[in-house]
């Protein structure tokens, strides 16, 4: 998110470090995928030049040699929602009716740059009521991301909603939540984490599983909550 701007050095990977990236997925059998770096939409009056889709299109052509498994990436519907959060009449309204419609535009764009809208994954996001990204993503073929931890933050049951989303889902996104989220798998208690677990490997789940914290400690602690949690369902046979 850094801008790139001639007083800043901006933060997007050289051609060379991107080389080097690529060769060690080639030599250790590793995938990529890339995280946009803004919420996607459309500018003013549809304007397709937002600083979003702009950003979007310089990190998928600085990364394409990577060929990523996905692009992961967030819908704005920021100036929709309400405080505290409320369910939207998803559907409803005129301003939720452009805002679908931009949005739908804006996946279509970003889907041309990255080679195929299968490569888009939707991810889901806090404060959000579940089924508002629904009426864009079954207007686009793109797929999804599930972020497990953002429905663990928001209280929900994730299972319902994975289970759903599952057949699209090309990325799933898993952290603990502590003082904020995407800590530490250590502070999800097994009765919460292990039924995600099973229903991943019970539904042969092939996509990418992808540990979204930020720090090496958090890492491998989540490292070793995951292995607890896949040993412990393979001593029952799941």
């Amino acid at each position: 998110e850094v801008d790139d701007g001639p007083q800043t050095t901006g933060n997007l990977p050289t051609p060379e470090v991107v080389a080097e990236l690529a060769g060690i997925a080639e030599t250790r059998g590793l995938t990529y995928t890339v995280h946009l770096p803004l919420d996607l939409r459309l500018g003013a009056g549809g304007d397709e030049g937002h600083v979003s889709l702009v950003k979007a299109h310089k990190v998928i052509a600085c990364t394409r040699a990577l060929k990523p498994w996905a692009y992961v990436m967030h819908l704005d519907g920021k100036e929709l929602l309400t405080s505290p959060p409320a369910p939207l009449p998803v559907g409803e309204g005129p301003g939720v009716r452009v805002w679908q419609r931009h949005s739908v535009r804006a996946l279509e764009l970003v889907a041309e740059w990255a080679g195929g809208a299968e490569r888009l994954a939707v991810e889901n996001l806090e404060r959000y009521p579940l089924d508002f990204i629904r009426p864009v993503i079954d207007r686009a073929p793109v797929s999804r991301c599930v972020d497990v931890g953002h429905l663990w933050l928001d209280g929900h049951d994730p299972l319902p909603y994975l289970r759903e989303a599952l057949p699209r889902t090309r990325v799933v996104h898993l952290h603990g939540i502590a003082e904020r989220d995407h800590k530490s798998l250590a502070h999800v208690p097994p009765e919460k984490l292990d039924p995600v677990i099973e229903l991943l490997l019970r539904e042969d789940y092939a996509g990418v599983l992808t540990l979204e914290v930020f720090g090496e400690d958090d890492f491998q602690s989540s490292v070793s909550a995951l292995e607890r949690c896949i040993g412990e369902l393979s001593d029952k046979g799941t």
